[in-house]
């Protein structure tokens, strides 16, 4: 096992989000320890990106973002899903990458009792992923680089030929330029 270290959250946004694309996502829950390899992301790169949390500054549900890199930012949306997000970059540049989707590797009983699912259905989704791997707002702030509860892993490199830079998703309200940016990441399997 090499946990990923904070050296590695603490580049651009986009870096970021291209190299976690293969690499292993942990959570312990008790005795019981899950992942799955990263298959999707998308970057939201700072108060000057209007798809961003940190758009409009820092607020009590966006703090995390302002801090070290390394850690957990997760929110609640839509009163239903929890997301899980990367802080990357210097503490101060309110910068992360939402993990959109995950390729089951270990535990895989488990998040099919969570999620009430099996098969592609499982972790195809940011929102699923979470319900898969019990993550909630109790992991908002958890320091990636501890290996406690949630963390990350090297695992796989993925080959440039094999990933798509596409636009993101789901963030209408932004500007055209932030819409239509290439910031979603995704392994072509």
């Amino acid at each position: 096992m090499t946990m990923l270290n904070r050296n590695f959250y603490a580049r651009d946004t986009l870096q970021v989000a291209r190299a976690l694309l293969g690499k292993k996502l942990v959570r312990r829950i008790g005795s019981a320890e899950l992942s799955g390899m990263i298959v999707e992301t998308e970057a939201y790169c700072g108060e000057s990106d209007s798809a961003c949390h940190a758009h409009r500054g820092k607020t009590p549900r966006n703090a995390v973002m302002f801090g070290q890199p390394g850690h957990a930012y997760v929110y609640f949306t839509y009163g239903l899903h929890y997301l899980l997000n990367l802080v990357a970059e210097e503490e101060g540049n309110p910068c992360a990458v939402l993990i959109r989707a995950v390729l089951p590797l270990a535990g895989i009983e488990e998040m099919e009792v969570r999620r009430k699912k099996k098969g592609a259905e499982l972790t195809n989704g940011p929102a699923k992923l979470c319900q898969a791997f019990g993550i909630d707002k109790s992991l908002n702030g958890c320091d990636l680089t501890c290996g406690k509860e949630l963390w990350l892993e090297d695992h796989k490199t993925i080959p440039a030929k094999l990933i798509t830079a596409t636009s993101r998703i789901g963030i209408d309200y932004a500007k055209k330029e932030h819409r239509e940016a290439p910031w979603r990441f995704l392994v072509k399997i």
